[in-house]
């Protein structure tokens, strides 16, 4: 069986992520998204809020599971019988930074492959920083996240 690891924060899950594990799961026998448990990060949403989003939008998708995680990304898809971790592209920054991160991953454990997909263009703009940050402006997050879960970002910024 083909297993990959998608990892990311998910804060929350854009339509370019939802895109990446669509065209994943549609290559691996089984896709696990990992929502990372970042120390050095101050997500908006509980990781808990981050698992249930992404489920409800990858619900249609029967060979996609979700769980969160803390420590190294290595050990997740390990814990998993992943082989491959995917990592989507946006830009050239993306790449250099993702490069590092392949390398180190392979240096930690030498089965485990990383795989780059390219981001669909048409999403390559959008992030979940920018989405949080219109978001907080009450804005239009028609196009940028799943349609299913506006409501629930909405919500969490009328507090």
């Amino acid at each position: 069986m083909r297993i990959a690891v998608y990892p990311g924060s998910f804060d929350p899950i854009t339509n370019g992520h939802l895109d990446i594990i669509e065209r994943a799961s549609k290559i691996f026998d089984k896709v696990v998204v990992g929502v990372l448990n970042n120390k050095n990060k101050k997500p908006k949403f509980t990781s808990e809020e981050r698992v249930m989003l992404i489920k409800k939008v990858t619900k249609h998708l029967p060979n996609v599971e979700t769980a969160s995680f803390d420590g190294l990304l290595v050990d997740f898809a390990r814990e998993h019988s992943a082989s491959v971790i995917i990592k989507g592209l946006r830009t050239v920054n993306d790449f250099e930074y993702e490069f590092q991160m392949a390398l180190l991953n392979k240096t930690l454990d030498n089965d485990c492959e990383t795989m780059f997909m390219m981001t669909n263009s048409k999403y390559s703009y959008i992030s979940s920083s920018m989405v949080n940050e219109l978001a907080g402006y009450n804005g239009d997050l028609a196009g940028l996240v799943p349609t299913d879960i506006i409501h629930y970002i909405k919500e969490k910024y009328k507090h």
